[in-house]
Protein backbone atom coordinates (compact mmCIF):
# COMPACT_ATOMS: atom_id res chain seq x y z
CA UNK A 1 0.00 0.00 0.00
CA UNK A 2 1.21 3.66 -0.72
CA UNK A 3 2.32 6.07 1.47
CA UNK A 4 -0.65 8.54 0.65
CA UNK A 5 -2.96 5.58 1.00
CA UNK A 6 -2.08 4.61 4.14
CA UNK A 7 -2.25 8.20 5.58
CA UNK A 8 -5.85 8.51 4.85
CA UNK A 9 -6.79 5.03 6.35
CA UNK A 10 -5.26 6.81 9.12
CA UNK A 11 -6.98 9.73 9.43
CA UNK A 12 -10.74 7.81 8.60
CA UNK A 13 -10.06 5.97 11.63
CA UNK A 14 -9.26 8.79 13.87
CA UNK A 15 -11.94 10.79 12.24
CA UNK A 16 -14.46 7.55 13.20
CA UNK A 17 -13.17 7.60 16.89
CA UNK A 18 -13.39 11.36 17.83
CA UNK A 19 -16.69 11.45 16.43
CA UNK A 20 -17.31 8.26 19.02
CA UNK A 21 -16.19 9.87 21.57
CA UNK A 22 -18.00 13.15 21.38
CA UNK A 23 -21.41 11.45 20.98
CA UNK A 24 -23.78 10.66 23.94
CA UNK A 25 -23.24 7.95 25.60
CA UNK A 26 -26.10 5.33 26.37
CA UNK A 27 -27.05 6.66 29.76
CA UNK A 28 -27.50 10.16 28.23
CA UNK A 29 -29.50 9.01 25.58
CA UNK A 30 -31.66 7.22 27.69
CA UNK A 31 -31.99 10.61 29.98
CA UNK A 32 -29.66 9.62 32.73
CA UNK A 33 -27.36 12.25 31.55
CA UNK A 34 -26.95 15.48 33.03
CA UNK A 35 -28.96 18.25 31.88
CA UNK A 36 -27.18 21.24 29.41
CA UNK A 37 -28.35 24.12 32.06
CA UNK A 38 -30.01 26.91 29.87
CA UNK A 39 -28.92 29.63 28.87
CA UNK A 40 -31.48 32.37 30.37
CA UNK A 41 -33.65 31.21 33.24
CA UNK A 42 -36.81 29.46 32.68
CA UNK A 43 -40.06 31.53 33.72
CA UNK A 44 -41.50 30.43 37.42
CA UNK A 45 -44.14 28.15 37.15
CA UNK A 46 -47.08 30.65 38.11
CA UNK A 47 -49.16 29.37 40.91
CA UNK A 48 -53.22 29.08 40.85
CA UNK A 49 -54.63 31.98 42.59
CA UNK A 50 -57.15 29.97 45.63
CA UNK A 51 -60.79 30.66 45.38
CA UNK A 52 -61.96 33.45 47.92
CA UNK A 53 -63.61 31.45 51.29
CA UNK A 54 -67.25 31.92 51.50
CA UNK A 55 -68.46 34.79 53.62
CA UNK A 56 -69.13 33.99 57.54
CA UNK A 57 -72.22 33.81 58.72
CA UNK A 58 -73.36 37.19 60.43
CA UNK A 59 -73.11 36.52 63.93
CA UNK A 60 -77.05 36.73 66.18
CA UNK A 61 -77.73 39.58 67.78
CA UNK A 62 -77.45 39.28 71.65
CA UNK A 63 -80.91 38.63 73.78
CA UNK A 64 -81.71 41.77 75.44
CA UNK A 65 -83.43 39.83 78.49
CA UNK A 66 -81.60 36.26 79.26
CA UNK A 67 -78.15 36.74 77.47
CA UNK A 68 -79.33 33.85 75.07
CA UNK A 69 -78.26 33.14 71.47
CA UNK A 70 -80.45 32.20 68.31
CA UNK A 71 -79.71 28.09 69.64
CA UNK A 72 -81.94 28.76 71.95
CA UNK A 73 -85.96 28.86 71.32
CA UNK A 74 -86.81 31.54 73.90
CA UNK A 75 -83.91 33.89 73.52
CA UNK A 76 -85.97 36.94 71.32
CA UNK A 77 -89.41 36.43 73.08
CA UNK A 78 -89.90 39.32 74.62
CA UNK A 79 -92.00 40.32 77.62
CA UNK A 80 -96.13 40.55 76.87
CA UNK A 81 -97.39 44.38 76.85
CA UNK A 82 -100.82 45.19 76.72
CA UNK A 83 -100.17 45.98 72.61
CA UNK A 84 -99.91 42.23 72.39
CA UNK A 85 -102.95 41.45 74.50
CA UNK A 86 -106.88 41.00 73.98
CA UNK A 87 -107.99 41.13 77.60
CA UNK A 88 -111.56 40.08 79.57
CA UNK A 89 -112.86 39.88 82.94
CA UNK A 90 -115.60 37.11 83.27
CA UNK A 91 -117.18 36.78 86.48
CA UNK A 92 -116.54 33.72 88.32
CA UNK A 93 -118.03 33.37 91.78
CA UNK A 94 -121.18 36.21 92.45
CA UNK A 95 -120.86 35.96 96.15
CA UNK A 96 -117.28 37.32 96.84
CA UNK A 97 -117.89 39.28 93.45
CA UNK A 98 -114.53 37.34 91.96
CA UNK A 99 -113.39 37.50 88.53
CA UNK A 100 -111.57 35.27 85.96
CA UNK A 101 -108.82 37.69 83.95
CA UNK A 102 -107.81 36.20 80.71
CA UNK A 103 -105.61 37.75 77.95
CA UNK A 104 -105.10 35.89 74.80
CA UNK A 105 -101.85 36.60 72.31
CA UNK A 106 -102.95 38.88 69.15
CA UNK A 107 -99.79 39.47 67.67
CA UNK A 108 -97.97 37.24 65.47
CA UNK A 109 -94.77 36.44 67.82
CA UNK A 110 -94.62 34.92 71.14
CA UNK A 111 -94.37 36.38 74.52
CA UNK A 112 -94.00 35.59 78.18
CA UNK A 113 -96.97 37.05 80.54
CA UNK A 114 -94.83 38.01 83.52
CA UNK A 115 -95.69 38.33 87.04
CA UNK A 116 -99.01 39.41 88.46
CA UNK A 117 -101.18 42.07 86.45
CA UNK A 118 -101.79 45.24 87.51
CA UNK A 119 -105.16 45.68 87.96
CA UNK A 120 -106.85 49.49 89.24
CA UNK A 121 -110.57 50.08 89.34
CA UNK A 122 -112.42 52.46 87.20
CA UNK A 123 -111.91 56.08 88.63
CA UNK A 124 -110.51 54.65 92.30
CA UNK A 125 -106.99 55.42 93.66
CA UNK A 126 -104.71 52.34 94.40
CA UNK A 127 -104.60 48.60 92.39
CA UNK A 128 -105.41 45.02 93.19
CA UNK A 129 -102.46 43.87 96.11
CA UNK A 130 -100.38 40.64 94.94
CA UNK A 131 -101.66 37.39 95.95
CA UNK A 132 -99.06 34.72 95.79
CA UNK A 133 -95.62 34.00 94.41
CA UNK A 134 -94.95 34.42 90.48
CA UNK A 135 -92.32 32.21 88.95
CA UNK A 136 -88.86 33.32 87.88
CA UNK A 137 -88.89 35.04 84.65
CA UNK A 138 -87.11 32.42 83.12
CA UNK A 139 -90.17 30.22 83.90
CA UNK A 140 -93.30 32.58 83.26
CA UNK A 141 -95.99 31.52 80.56
CA UNK A 142 -94.90 31.35 77.34
CA UNK A 143 -97.70 32.57 75.05
CA UNK A 144 -98.23 31.40 71.63
CA UNK A 145 -100.16 33.86 69.08
CA UNK A 146 -103.68 32.85 69.93
CA UNK A 147 -102.81 31.30 73.29
CA UNK A 148 -104.20 32.35 76.70
CA UNK A 149 -103.08 32.51 80.43
CA UNK A 150 -105.45 33.71 83.45
CA UNK A 151 -105.57 35.38 86.92
CA UNK A 152 -107.82 34.95 89.59
CA UNK A 153 -109.61 38.88 90.86
CA UNK A 154 -110.87 38.61 94.79
CA UNK A 155 -113.38 40.99 94.93
CA UNK A 156 -115.11 41.23 98.53
CA UNK A 157 -118.44 41.70 100.20
CA UNK A 158 -120.39 44.69 100.85
CA UNK A 159 -119.27 45.92 104.27
CA UNK A 160 -120.52 49.50 103.85
CA UNK A 161 -116.67 50.58 103.30
CA UNK A 162 -115.90 50.34 99.90
CA UNK A 163 -117.27 51.11 96.54
CA UNK A 164 -118.68 49.63 93.79
CA UNK A 165 -117.01 50.09 89.86
CA UNK A 166 -118.11 48.47 86.83
CA UNK A 167 -114.93 48.70 85.33
CA UNK A 168 -111.24 47.83 85.66
CA UNK A 169 -107.84 48.51 83.87
CA UNK A 170 -105.16 46.08 83.42
CA UNK A 171 -101.50 46.60 82.56
CA UNK A 172 -98.81 43.80 82.05
CA UNK A 173 -95.37 43.19 83.85
CA UNK A 174 -92.71 43.87 81.59
CA UNK A 175 -89.48 44.84 83.23
CA UNK A 176 -89.14 47.54 81.68
CA UNK A 177 -90.60 51.14 81.78
CA UNK A 178 -92.51 50.35 78.58
CA UNK A 179 -95.27 52.76 78.31
CA UNK A 180 -98.32 50.99 77.92
CA UNK A 181 -101.51 52.18 77.30
CA UNK A 182 -104.06 49.99 80.19
CA UNK A 183 -106.79 47.47 78.81
CA UNK A 184 -110.67 48.11 79.91
CA UNK A 185 -112.98 45.45 81.14
CA UNK A 186 -116.47 45.06 82.28
CA UNK A 187 -116.70 44.04 85.94
CA UNK A 188 -120.66 44.94 86.84
CA UNK A 189 -121.10 45.73 90.40
CA UNK A 190 -117.27 45.13 91.73
CA UNK A 191 -116.92 45.45 94.95
CA UNK A 192 -114.06 47.16 95.83
CA UNK A 193 -113.27 46.78 99.35
CA UNK A 194 -109.28 48.31 101.27
CA UNK A 195 -107.31 45.31 101.97
CA UNK A 196 -109.62 42.75 100.43
CA UNK A 197 -108.95 42.77 96.42
CA UNK A 198 -105.78 40.67 95.54
CA UNK A 199 -104.86 39.26 92.49
CA UNK A 200 -103.07 36.09 91.19
CA UNK A 201 -100.14 35.91 89.16
CA UNK A 202 -100.88 34.15 85.65
CA UNK A 203 -101.53 30.80 85.05
CA UNK A 204 -101.45 28.98 82.12
CA UNK A 205 -105.30 27.61 83.55
CA UNK A 206 -108.17 29.25 84.55
CA UNK A 207 -108.93 26.34 87.55
CA UNK A 208 -105.39 27.12 89.47
CA UNK A 209 -106.09 30.73 89.05
CA UNK A 210 -109.37 30.83 90.51
CA UNK A 211 -108.41 28.34 93.61
CA UNK A 212 -105.37 30.20 94.69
Amino acid sequence: MSTVRRAAVVLVAVSALALTACGPSDDDAAGGGPTASPSKAASPTKTATPSKPAKPVASPSKSSAGGGSSSDPDYDVFPCSTYDLKFTATLAEPTTSSYLLKITNKSTKACRALGHPSVTFGDLDGQATRRGTAPAIEKAIRLEPGKSAYAGLMGGADDGKGKTVNSIAMTMDTESDLSQTPLKAATPKLYVSPGKNSVTAWMDNAEDALSL
